[in-house]
């Protein structure tokens, strides 16, 4: 199978996991003694209850806070510079992310960008950023996830969208690392089902990804095979009945094993490709655009025989015991997409034109060129480009 037999593991974020453990919060040790909780511009987070159940935690301990509600669905260097002043303006020592994986990301360059100066982009280090280390150290980040996606609670990494130049790029540092992430699956109860789905994919090709990496390693495979086995069979659950908390928890467990993943290995070109849709059509959400190109892109390492035993495997992990040739995997990737009501997205339903597809190729390249040397197999530009054509419909 081609696995690394040595791994450089540091995943030093302290996890609290388990329906309820938000009413534990008050409990921990706090880094500071005000925090920013940092939101989403929507209004769920309210309505749910959980920003006032969170308030009301910190009180518990002592702790004051201001709020920053400005993040967007795909967060931008305007919504990190504007919670970074907010950061400043009300004093605040830490950080406490309170949402999904664009909260959570939004929040890691807010506490860089609260104590460093210059731009955020001088500290990304791919596409046009200055790839410079954080002078001083970052505010500290307290992580509470309110969805099952992107596992961004327990990695340093954060992706920002630089509108000006259309790029979807990421800061990531060990000192951005939360000190403590709450996986708590009452949280998740909420998601609609088909943001349900959407984050649920997006958990999937995270351990898919690092499963097929060239950087695939004994415990990344551990926990990638794990996390698949676990959305196979519970992410329908949890899409068909928002309420079915054991599904949810294991879906919680699945995407936090995907970001351990991601801390143990590269992941693949996919998620480059994918950035590059979604840093010039903002309403696509991330997931949806994954599962849109997911067919094409592996039915092309599946035809270069880039690893057969490794897609044969992931078809048995899918739910597909009796698998025994690599295209098995698309049969039971396509099962899977059809269980959860995704199947038929498309790229036109987002206002995503062909005519575009040149301008994506060279995005991806461009600002996610180190995606694709985690690839087995070279993908060149006219690869790329037939694997958006295929995707279309």
């Amino acid at each position: 199978m081609n696995t690394t037999l040595a791994y450089d593991q540091f995943i030093p974020t302290h996890i609290l996991f388990g329906p309820g453990k938000l009413n534990t919060l008050g409990d921990q040790p706090m880094p500071g003694s005000k925090a920013l909780i940092v939101i989403s511009n929507g209004t769920s987070t309210r309505a749910n209850g959980y920003l006032s159940r969170t308030q009301e935690q910190l009180t518990r301990a002592g702790i004051t806070s201001e709020v920053y509600d400005g993040i967007e669905p795909n967060p931008t260097v305007d919504n990190v510079n504007a919670g970074a002043a907010a950061a400043r303006q009300h004093q605040c020592d830490f950080i406490i992310a309170l949402g999904g994986g664009s909260v959570m990301d939004a929040a890691k360059g807010i506490a860089l960008m609260a104590t460093n100066p210059g731009e955020l982009w001088d500290y990304v280090p791919i596409g046009t950023g200055k790839a410079q280390a954080p002078r001083t150290k970052p505010l500290p980040l307290i992580a509470i996830t309110t969805t099952a996606g992107t596992g961004s609670e327990t990695d340093c990494s954060g992706v920002i969208t630089k509108t000006d130049t259309f790029e979807k790029a990421f800061i990531s540092h060990p000192s951005l690392f939360p000190c403590l992430a709450i996986v708590d699956p009452e949280l998740m109860l909420s998601v609609p089902p088909h943001f349900t789905a959407f984050q649920g994919f997006d958990a999937l090709f995270h351990s898919i990804e690092g499963y097929i990496a060239r950087g695939a390693n004994l415990m990344s495979d551990l926990c990638a095979l794990t996390a698949i086995e676990q959305l196979a069979t519970h992410l329908p659950r949890a899409v068909r009945n928002g309420n079915d908390l054991e599904a949810r928890t294991r879906v919680a467990f699945a995407n936090t094993l995907s970001g351990l993943v991601m801390c143990l290995t590269l992941i693949t070109s996919e998620h480059g490709m994918e950035h590059a849709l979604s840093a010039y059509h903002p309403n696509l959400p991330h997931g949806a655009g994954l599962i849109i190109i997911s067919l094409a892109y592996y039915r092309y390492f599946i035809e270069h025989h880039a690893c057969d035993d490794r897609f044969i495997r992931l078809a048995q992990a899918l739910g597909m015991p009796e698998a025994t040739k690599p295209e098995d995997f698309l049969t039971a990737l396509q099962r899977l997409q059809e269980a959860c009501g995704v199947a038929e997205l498309k790229m036109a339903d987002y206002g995503i034109c062909p005519c575009e597809f040149g301008t994506f190729v060279r995005n991806a390249r461009d600002v996610m060129g180190i995606m694709f040397t985690s690839d087995r197999i070279p993908m060149s530009d006219e690869d790329i480009l037939t694997i958006f054509r295929d995707s279309w419909k």
